[in-house]
């Protein structure tokens, strides 16, 4: 036996080092195999199994999520954070939380109000109080007020010219009111010359605030306002509802503008929305989605998302797509660039104003192909995707915000290019015929 492990010894010692390394190292392995022996559970052989906790620290427990892409510790900041403030905005300002609404065709209650994510109990509870709520005509205006958290806190319901109803929260249900207004409606034009900003000047003219923004909104997507010159000339047709010598309330019935020589027209149709001399639309039409194709939402927009570590609302104030990084973000309408750096949380991100009620913002991207001030057609390359910011995976957070206020980017009711056919048509070139000779510059 001695002979044999010299034997071994020596032709051992004569093989290379590396040789020796490994046969060595398999010699281990084959000796701990050959003594290990497994450890298996029987039930029956404890009465008392041992259950082992374990803890994950929040940054562990956040991967698990399904908001996994969006840190669910902090929120992303409000517009009014980094935006741009402008003269019109200051001097036209809109009531925090308030939202105004025209009627569409196929328009519900509840498709309108969804998209704020305003909760399904709520609309039910306004329904049970006032069941006209389930017939909606066009044209007609509904106006709400949400609290800092998204939940609704009062609806009105403009029925006609004449009776407005009110919805206030009670509880978990509402309350309603109804007033009726017996002035007399008369029509007044109103014309001016621009003198400085056109909200001073439109105030001299004898316009009240909500007058002006109602022009401002009708015109929004033929003229920038911020870049209307002295000498240029408005004129504007308000139909006022005149109750013991004062207005109680108004509506515009069309607007004309003429700025470098060239005229601009808004005329309200029996759909409540504004059209040109043509009968053509105003708005500009929107993409449904930042991207080429639709990618997976990887967390839903949610202005009351429940933090469960932190047992606080932060609300989700748009949507976020996981994408591969380097994926193009395209801008959804035409409209400016107003921001485009690095910021915070929101990594690298670009926000667009479309109009003066419309605004996008793209964040978390990798490269940004804007500058602010930049003017952007839809479909437009504005960035590419990425993963900056408080992100824990490549995703873009894609938000829309009409009127200051963060609506379902999924479902929300976006501008679209359309025209006035048919019938419709031509009844409005009819009333087109009546209003523009009364819009005359004194």
């Amino acid at each position: 036996m001695q002979q044999i492990a010299r034997a071994v010894s020596m032709a051992f010692n004569t093989l290379p080092r590396t040789h020796r390394i490994m046969l060595g190292s398999l010699t281990v392995v084959t000796l701990a195999v050959s003594v290990w022996r497994p450890y298996v559970y029987h039930p029956s052989d404890e009465t008392n199994p041992i259950v082992k906790s374990i803890e994950l620290d929040k940054n562990q427990l956040r991967t698990l999520l399904p908001e996994a892409s969006e840190p669910i510790d902090q929120d992303t900041p409000a517009p009014e954070d980094d935006v741009p403030k402008d003269e019109i905005d200051q001097d036209v300002p809109n009531e925090t939380g308030t939202h105004d609404y025209v009627v569409s065709s196929g328009d519900t209650l509840s498709s309108v109000l969804n998209q704020y994510g305003i909760d399904m109990g709520d609309i039910n509870q306004l329904v049970k109080v006032d069941k006209d709520l389930r017939n909606l005509q066009v044209g007609q205006q509904l106006s709400w007020t949400l609290t800092d958290d998204g939940q609704l806190q009062r609806l009105s319901w403009e029925a006609s010219r004449r009776e407005t109803r009110t919805y206030d929260r009670s509880g978990t249900t509402f309350s309603s009111s109804s007033e009726v207004q017996k002035g007399e409606w008369k029509d007044i034009v109103l014309s001016g010359t621009v003198n400085g900003s056109f909200v001073n000047s439109a105030r001299q003219a004898g316009l009240s605030s909500g007058e002006i923004s109602s022009v401002i909104k009708a015109l929004q997507w033929q003229m920038d306002f911020r870049k209307l010159r002295s000498g240029d000339k408005f004129s504007v047709l308000m139909s006022r509802e005149m109750l013991d010598g004062k207005s109680e309330q108004s509506q515009l019935s069309g607007v004309r503008l003429q700025s470098g020589g060239k005229d601009y027209y808004a005329i309200r149709a029996a759909d409540g929305k504004f059209y040109d001399r043509t009968a053509a639309g105003l708005t500009q039409g929107f993409m449904r989605f930042p991207t080429v194709k639709q990618y997976r939402v990887s967390s839903n927009f949610n202005p009351r998302r429940l933090n469960p570590v932190t047992g606080r609302i932060a609300p989700h104030k748009g949507v976020d797509f996981a994408l591969p990084v380097g994926t193009p973000v395209l801008a959804i309408g035409d409209g400016e660039v107003i921001v485009s750096k690095r910021s915070g949380g929101a990594g690298n991100y670009v926000a667009i104003r479309h109009g003066r009620q419309y605004m996008t913002r793209y964040m978390h991207m990798k490269k940004l192909l804007v500058k602010p001030g930049d003017k952007v057609k839809r479909g437009e390359r504005i960035g590419l995707s990425g993963s900056t910011g408080r992100s824990t995976g490549p995703h873009l957070h894609f938000e829309i915000w009409i009127n200051n206020q963060a609506v379902n980017p999924l479902t929300a009711k976006l501008p679209r290019m359309e025209g006035l056919t048919g019938k419709d048509r031509s009844a409005y070139l009819a009333q087109v015929r009546e209003v523009m000779p009364q819009l005359r510059f004194k």
